[in-house]
């Protein structure tokens, strides 16, 4: 009897240790397939483009760059910033560093899944000229139409806020054509840059700027066409009298 006792638990220690074995590595082949790769890209969309404040004083009298690694988890919150290229400055630096933080990326979706992302992003610090401070609002085409009482495609329910200053245009006239896309409600929900201002920033302020603006369509529109809506909005510094324009 004891005989046969032991040779069955003999029989049984082996086939239990490879079950042991064989089912942690199962659980991990499951964790490893379920993770994502983080997006890589050079083009990073924000939902709220990080807010640079400096003077002069903080560029050190002459123009100033910095390429920035950012990474973002899935939620679009970003988590970690390393300088790729430097300012020169490590004040300066840091102080970039520290706007990107408290700014948000859109989340990618792969499969309607979001991903974590790794992005670079660029950014122009250029010396302000104090006796031409400018700031230009929205004061797009069908804005400006619009306000005149004319004839429109769709009408803005209210301005959308926008607040770009004369350093960004870096010299030259700027041009942004974009495509608009409402619900049946009015409500912009993805906003295209069909033809940028050659500013990848400043074309990213523009959409941060149309994020939850509302329009009236009229009804015949959304019956003959889809719900795309075309607009164009022109920079123009040789405008610039030192005030702000809206």
């Amino acid at each position: 009897m004891k005989k046969t006792i032991c040779l069955s638990l003999c029989l049984a220690l082996p086939l239990s240790a490879t079950l042991a074995i064989a089912a942690p590595a199962e659980q991990l082949q499951v964790q490893k397939t379920s993770a994502l790769a983080a997006h890589l890209t050079t083009r990073i969309q924000w939902t709220e483009f990080p807010q640079l404040r400096y003077s002069n004083a903080d560029l050190k009298q002459q123009n100033r760059a910095a390429i920035l690694r950012i990474h973002a988890d899935e939620s679009g919150q970003i988590n970690k910033v390393t300088v790729q290229e430097s300012t020169g400055l490590k004040s300066l630096d840091q102080l970039i560093s520290q706007a990107v933080k408290q700014a948000r990326i859109k989340p990618y979706l792969v499969d309607d899944t979001p991903v974590p992302v790794i992005g670079y992003q660029v950014f122009h610090l250029d010396l302000k000229d104090a006796a031409q401070d400018c700031h230009y609002g929205f004061d797009s085409s069908v804005w400006q139409a619009q306000q005149a009482g004319a004839k429109t495609a769709f009408q803005y329910r209210s301005q959308p806020q926008l607040n770009v200053t004369e350093d960004e245009l870096n010299g030259h006239a700027r041009r942004i054509q974009f495509k608009m896309k409402a619900d049946k409600h009015g409500n912009i929900h993805k906003v295209k840059i069909q033809q940028g201002s050659g500013r990848y920033a400043l074309d990213q302020k523009l959409i941060q700027a149309l994020q939850g603006t509302q329009v009236d369509v009229p009804r015949k529109f959304w019956i003959y066409k889809k719900s795309s809506l075309k607009d164009e909005i022109r920079f123009q510094p040789a405008e610039c009298q030192g005030s702000t324009r809206t």
